[in-house]
């Protein structure tokens, strides 16, 4: 979730960001007295769309190690540090991974683990205080093993890619949509109202792009317990979904408490989730063939 999250925001302030330095320089010629040019709308809300999708990729590994101040190790750090660097190495050997993901650990009581980076040869693997000091060893390396799965599977990469549609889709719309309202507002109004309603319009649209954005983040998260599967057994990717399970959805929580767990959503929640109900995962591990 954090580093859905952090690549989404992320993504968003980076084409707000285009879209003031362009309307600054003057660079948006697709409206004049005339109409919409459309081909050259459509072409503009490609090139920013994809643009702050492709940057926030880039600067995905900075920005998680600088926001969650994770703390690089080695396979020649001492103790428990030097042995999850040299987990994850051989699992990404195993993976067949072209280069050695960065290893790093982060203060956190969350039992958490995440991969992000740009492409297979530059990614990181960070991994929580409270996910080593709660899992057994053996599940840790299963937890390692899924993060490894998503580099090998590319999600990050295919995640850009369609934010970088949606982003389009959000311009676009948000334009259209900015320039109509600013036609309705007298001419000294007409700049600030479209600015306005256009970001306004740009969040709104990317907001409703991200029910797509987690379905698709829910179907990879199979894939990659299936890629962990293939790399420490399912049983043991299956038995680190159950601890999980165990500390976050207690059995014997108030029906009161039902929403505030991690994995129990319904609803438009759940729509909105970034991973499947736990049970659905350990199923899925456990009916495998």
């Amino acid at each position: 979730m954090k580093r859905i999250v952090l690549f989404l925001g992320t993504n968003l302030l980076i084409g707000t960001m285009l879209y003031i330095v362009t309307s600054a320089l003057g660079l948006q010629g697709y409206f004049s007295s005339q109409g919409i040019n459309y081909p050259t709308l459509i072409l503009s809300s490609i090139i920013y769309g994809f643009a702050g999708a492709f940057i926030s990729l880039a600067i995905s590994r900075w920005v998680a190690k600088w926001t969650m101040r994770i703390q690089l190790v080695t396979p020649s750090s001492p103790g428990f540090e030097g042995q999850l660097a040299r987990d994850v190495y051989e699992l990404a050997n195993r993976a067949g991974l072209p280069a050695m993901p960065e290893v790093g650990i982060y203060e956190s009581e969350e039992m958490n683990a995440f991969a992000t980076g740009p492409s297979q040869r530059r990614s990181l693997v960070a991994v929580s205080t409270g996910l080593l000091s709660q899992m057994p060893p053996n599940e840790v390396r299963a937890v390692l093993a899924h993060e490894i799965a998503h580099i090998k599977n590319g999600d990050m990469v295919t995640m850009t890619l369609l934010q970088g549609v949606i982003n389009s889709f959000a311009i676009f719309l948000a334009r259209i949509i900015a320039w109509a309202a600013a036609n309705f507002v007298d001419s000294k109004l007409s700049n600030l109202v479209y600015f306005i309603v256009n970001i306004a319009c740009q969040f709104l649209f990317t907001f409703l792009g991200s029910f797509i954005t987690a379905y698709f983040s829910r179907t990879r998260e199979y894939r990659a317990d299936a890629g962990a599967a293939d790399l420490v057994g399912a049983r043991d990717m299956a038995g680190a979904l159950n601890t999980l399970k165990l500390k976050y959805e207690p059995h014997d929580a108030p029906g009161g408490l039902q929403t505030a767990k991690i994995a129990g959503t319904k609803g438009l929640f759940a729509l909105l989730s970034t991973h499947p109900p736990l049970d659905d995962r350990i199923n899925a591990l456990q009916n495998r063939h």
